[in-house]
């Protein structure tokens, strides 16, 4: 058996894929056919559907729900569990998740007081199963939110093991796992969604403006909302502008490039920030916290 997993993460969109290759090889193959076979695979591979994208649980009901789809034309074997991460930046501004399932030490980390009913399932194909949540938190949890990334794994229920045809020939057996990771949140009490910026910058870097924003989260929940950069010329006259869904649990660097377009705009350039917790389309209003709204300028260097 020749087992290896491959690892993606995308995280704008806070999600995590990941695919695991299992085959049966008969006869010689090299590794470079090897290769080749996973990636193809890998691009063809379906996995569940899951909504909705973050599960709210309140200190009111303690309980929550999700709906896992099955989209394709074979059984699928689900597996949910529990695992805990929250977006991370580097020096450059660069956004990532890394998933843990051991010594966690985050305050705000509901892992251990969260449950999932059913835990394992059969989806047969387009049918669909609603996953239940129950929050059990101990008794003296202080008011604010609390977290949790639920992982939803998928892969083919029904499997046949493959067998050689004729001799040197050669026969393959791949099994994708694809998995896929959400936030639960758990709120207790009285919320506040409050942010505050650091160290902003704005240099041209080519032809585009480089935007660092140093973010802080000061609330007692994560900072749920839009991020927008408008570029600007002396004449008031926008360049070109970029809007990204916002996520801040803790501190959050984050990069936003703008083109520098073709035209006849003015120097010196400068760039107007706006960040807000409106314009989400991806989370229900009576889900979303109300926070504080920030406004900013930066001449660009």
């Amino acid at each position: 058996m020749l087992e290896k997993t491959l690892i993606k993460q995308n995280i704008p969109a806070e999600r995590r894929l990941c695919a695991t290759r299992r085959g049966f090889v008969f006869g010689k193959i090299s590794l470079i056919t090897a290769l080749f076979l996973a990636v193809m695979v890998l691009h063809s591979a379906a996995g569940v559907l899951v909504a909705p994208t973050v599960i709210f649980i309140s200190d009111k009901g303690r309980t929550g729900r999700m709906t896992v789809q099955n989209p394709t034309d074979k059984p699928q074997e689900i597996t949910v569990y529990f695992s805990f991460g929250l977006p991370k930046s580097d020096s450059l501004g660069n956004v990532t998740v890394r998933l843990t399932d051991t010594l966690i030490t985050d305050p705000n980390s509901a892992l251990g007081w969260v449950k999932a009913f059913p835990r394992k399932m059969i989806l047969q194909p387009k049918g669909s199963q609603v996953v239940r949540f129950r929050a059990t938190p101990p008794k003296d949890l202080p008011e604010g939110e609390y977290w949790a990334r639920v992982v939803v794994r998928s892969q083919d229920g029904e499997t046949t093991l493959p067998s050689p045809t004729a001799e040197g020939a050669i026969t393959t057996k791949l099994n994708m796992i694809m998995q896929t990771a959400i936030m639960l949140k758990y709120r207790k009490g009285q919320l506040t969604s409050k942010l505050e910026l650091g160290e902003t910058s704005a240099t041209v870097d080519g032809e585009k403006v480089k935007v660092m924003i140093d973010m802080k989260n000061t609330g007692n929940c994560s900072y749920i909302g839009m991020l927008a950069c408008r570029l600007m010329d002396a004449n008031n006259k926008e360049i070109s502008h970029a809007s990204v869904q916002l996520a801040v649990y803790r501190n959050l660097l984050r990069r936003v490039e703008l083109p520098i377009r073709e035209g006849s705009f003015m120097k010196p350039y400068r760039v107007e920030i706006g960040i807000s917790t409106s314009g989400r389309k991806d989370i229900a209003a009576e889900d979303m916290i109300t926070g504080n709204e920030i406004s900013q300028a930066l001449a660009v260097q």
